[in-house]
């Protein structure tokens, strides 16, 4: 065996690896334990009343779901991808320490009504993805119904509704700042996506037929 073939094998054995049910579920259950600490810091921390219980129950959903999901057909070997999904997935929980408590911009009801909004629109994405959910830019089955016949990211669409809520109730220009970038890396996240998966005929398909990213009918 050449080494040029050696080196090959390398990935192919190593998604093999990843791909195991039970390795796969392992690595979502470690990979879920920080964001459930993130919820637990906040409410000991900065209180934030509902807007802190959308994020916790939209963490609570993923968490069940990560666990309970399918094993990925393929997983981008790409390690940009890959670091941009721990700096996305984990920018709230690197911030912990610079956050700030902040004031309200706005009366608590009408933060409090956009962190609903958010928490509806989180729920009915992952009913929408069920069991196919997963961080890393991964192929699974393909969602085109429910949340996802609407928008080609209803959870990112969700999670800055959150940060958005977040804002209102705890602003500071180093909080909007923050919770800015935190935005920002789904953005990215979200075009690096769709380039991995539109290699699959159908997911090209879908990219044609669902326009809206994040706001139906908008953008």
């Amino acid at each position: 065996m050449t080494s040029s073939t050696v080196a090959a094998s390398r990935p192919s054995s190593l998604f093999e690896v990843i791909a195991q049910p039970s390795v796969d579920r392992t690595i979502a259950l470690v990979a879920m334990l920080p964001l459930l600490y993130l919820g637990y810091y906040r409410y000991q921390h900065l209180g934030l009343g509902i807007p802190l219980v959308s994020l916790v129950t939209g963490t609570l959903i993923a968490f069940v779901t990560m666990i309970l999901r399918r094993s990925p057909k393929r997983i981008t070997p790409n390690p940009f991808y890959w670091l941009l999904t721990f700096v996305a997935t984990y920018w709230s929980l690197l911030t912990l320490g610079v956050v700030q408590k902040g004031r309200p911009l706005v009366p608590h009801q009408v933060s409090d009504a956009v962190a609903i909004c958010s928490l509806v629109i989180i729920v009915w994405a992952r009913l929408s993805l069920g069991r196919n959910i997963g961080f890393v830019p991964a192929q699974r089955e393909i969602v085109t119904t429910g949340a996802y016949r609407y928008m080609r990211h209803p959870i990112y669409t969700g999670l800055f509704l959150g940060f958005l809520g977040v804002a209102l109730r705890a602003y500071s220009p180093r909080n909007v700042l923050i919770l800015g970038l935190g935005i920002l890396w789904f953005l990215i996240k979200s075009i690096v996506e769709e380039n991995f998966l539109r290699a699959d005929p159908q997911y090209a398909a879908y990219l044609q037929r669902v326009g809206a990213r994040w706001i139906p009918f908008v953008v």
